[in-house]
């Protein structure tokens, strides 16, 4: 059952018998696109011109945001990039459901660009546009798994992760923000990231209202997050910490006041003539990074990469080091499955407790 663009079960312009079959055919197309392989009963479609068809166009309202922005944005990227590949080999990818074989052979024409991530990125992106098509289309058909596996066993990019940016590195991107409107900004944002464990995402999100500054620290309210779809919100406490130059808690409160932010987002693009612009992107956050790291001559493993998630892995890593409990560390950074913290901890149990300090060197 392909669907029809979302409209209200009821047409203002229409009425009578007209009214009824516009009514039913909207009611319909919602369903067909929400549960593609469970059409619509004879019962339910005799229902469909009364309140239950405003009630499914209100579910569908309620599906249709259970993704996030930014990866809607993504999909419908990943998805342009299949329809202009699809262009070149003379294929209409209007024409739904995709033949499995002519997406395996995409996947293969992206061979060596993209890594397990990307192509797995780009198969989420058309079986999202099939479903929001009402096209019950699976990534697991065999032409498609199979050759995925294939492409990963002879061109898979090993996994890259990101590196661990600890108090030390820390310091060193410190050392090159300047004085300036930019570097007061930078000197908050990587010392609210790292000592709040946030991700990038939270970062940008913050706002002025969701900060309070209270006698043990500033509390930040999280209102969204990567594992609170639901929004269901958090709150974590930075404390007050002891250096004049690195504690978080007063760079934000000094970057705040010397921009002049009363409410709204907190961290903004900067201008070079120290003028405050919208807020700050997540690749916004990467840039100023990469900027600041090149500024201070700071390099990573070449195994590892440089990326924001590094002030989170940072904060994680460190707290192992200094031997934090799990709960406490899963408590700070809302983490919800241990398993997911079992690498950080390794890591830091490998530097902390390598029995090469043990030598008499």
């Amino acid at each position: 059952m392909t669907a029809a663009p979302s409209e209200g079960p009821v047409s203002a312009a229409v009425s009578g018998p007209d009214a009824l079959a516009t009514s039913q055919a909207s009611a319909l197309a919602i369903v067909g696109r929400m549960a593609p392989a469970s059409p619509a009963s004879a019962e339910m479609l005799a229902l469909l011109s009364g309140p239950l068809g405003q009630a499914i166009e209100t579910a569908a309202t309620f599906a249709d945001n259970h993704l996030a922005a930014s990866t809607q944005r993504a999909y419908a990227r990943d998805w342009r990039a299949f329809v202009a590949w699809c262009r070149t080999q003379a294929v209409n990818a209007a024409i739904l459901p995709v033949h499995p074989v002519l997406v395996a052979a995409y996947l293969a024409s992206l061979v060596p660009a993209l890594g397990k991530s990307g192509l797995r990125a780009r198969l989420a992106a058309i079986a999202h546009h099939h479903h929001q098509n009402g096209h019950l289309w699976s990534t697991r058909h065999p032409a498609i798994s199979a050759t995925l596996q294939g492409i990963l066993k002879q061109h898979g990019k090993p996994i890259r992760p990101s590196a661990a940016l600890t108090s030390t590195e820390i310091r060193q991107l410190l050392g090159s923000c300047g004085e300036d409107l930019a570097g007061v900004r930078d000197r908050a944002l990587f010392l609210t990231g790292f000592a709040g464990a946030l991700r990038r995402s939270e970062l940008v999100a913050i706002d002025r209202e969701h900060l309070t500054f209270r006698e043990v620290g500033l509390s930040i309210h999280i209102p969204r997050s990567k594992r609170d779809q639901e929004g269901q919100g958090a709150d974590i406490t930075i404390p007050w910490m002891r250096g004049e130059d690195t504690c978080p808690v007063k760079a934000v409160e000094r970057f705040l006041k010397r921009a002049g932010i009363t409410h709204g987002p907190v961290f903004r693009g900067v201008t070079a003539w120290g003028t405050l612009e919208n807020r700050l992107t997540t690749d916004g956050v990467r840039k100023i990074l990469l900027r600041r790291a090149a500024l201070a001559g700071l390099t990573v493993d070449p195994r590892e990469r440089l990326s924001p998630h590094g002030l989170r892995a940072g904060f994680i890593t460190e707290a192992y080091l200094a031997a934090a409990p799990d709960e406490q560390v899963m408590a700070h950074t809302r983490q919800k499955d241990l398993s997911t913290l079992r690498g950080y901890r390794r890591r830091a149990k490998i530097t902390g407790e390598n029995p090469a300090r043990l030598l008499d060197l």
